[in-house]
């Protein structure tokens, strides 16, 4: 017995083994925590900054740097203010504004919290309206510029988290394919019927209205109806804002 008391503690023993599983637990999971709480708030500068991106591509300003895209943001973000589905504006957000509209996600919009970007290009406003819905294989997104009538589109931006690369992931890659949704209308019949949002992607066989609808992307029909149904879930709740003339 006291020749193993001079050995010291029995490091094949169980109990050894369970407090030294149990330090080295915590110590990895201090140091993944303050890792994590050392980058995080660069990650959150980077996020906001990709948003603002995103948000003045569908403004069809691309091709920033870094270094420009908060100050252009500022320039031509106006508000970004939260209205709900009567239209009325709940938070009026402020200039380059990052508190109102910017911080609302998918969750926001089931609640009837609707973020709105009023936008100022070259002397003309400009409405962005988020949008989400689902694609494939998981979440999509992007942002409708709209005229001041608020009813023709000014420009568009799609994003996704998982679609499949060369398929339906050209919603965000094909820059081409984005820009086919300017000058398309939102209703098909804007002066006389704003009750349903006609803008819309369909294969070219069930295109109906050349004046509101896109061509889906070849080989990506559930995506290219995943943006369809986005559009008229979304943009269906703004219906009172966007009769308002």
């Amino acid at each position: 017995m006291a020749e193993q008391n001079r050995k010291g503690f029995n490091k094949e023993s169980n109990i050894y083994i369970i407090l030294y599983s149990t330090v080295m637990v915590v110590m990895v999971a201090f140091l993944l925590a303050f890792v994590f709480q050392t980058l995080k708030p660069v990650q959150d500068v980077n996020v906001a900054l990709d948003k603002k991106r995103q948000i003045l591509a569908a403004l069809n300003i691309d091709n920033i740097s870094n270094d420009d895209v908060s100050s252009e943001y500022s320039r031509i973000v106006l508000a970004d203010k939260i209205i709900d589905k009567e239209g009325h504006t709940t938070d009026e957000g402020s200039r380059g504004g990052e508190q109102a509209a910017f911080m609302l996600n998918s969750s926001d919009y089931k609640a009837g919290r609707l973020g709105l970007f009023v936008c100022d290009v070259n002397g003309k406003t400009k409405y962005v309206i988020p949008v989400y819905g689902m694609g494939l294989w998981g979440p999509i997104w992007g942002y409708i510029a709209i005229d001041s009538d608020k009813s023709t589109v000014y420009g568009a931006y799609f994003n996704h988290e998982s679609e499949t690369a060369g398929l339906g992931a050209e919603i965000k890659d094909n820059k081409a394919w984005r820009d086919k949704f300017r000058g398309k209308k939102l209703f098909a019949d804007a002066e006389n019927d704003r009750q349903r949002i006609a803008l819309a992607v369909r294969k070219p066989s069930d295109l109906k209205n050349a004046e509101s609808e896109v061509d889906a992307i070849t080989g990506a029909t559930l995506t290219s109806d995943g943006v369809s149904n986005m559009f008229a879930d979304c943009l269906g709740k703004y219906m009172k804002f966007l009769n308002e003339r």
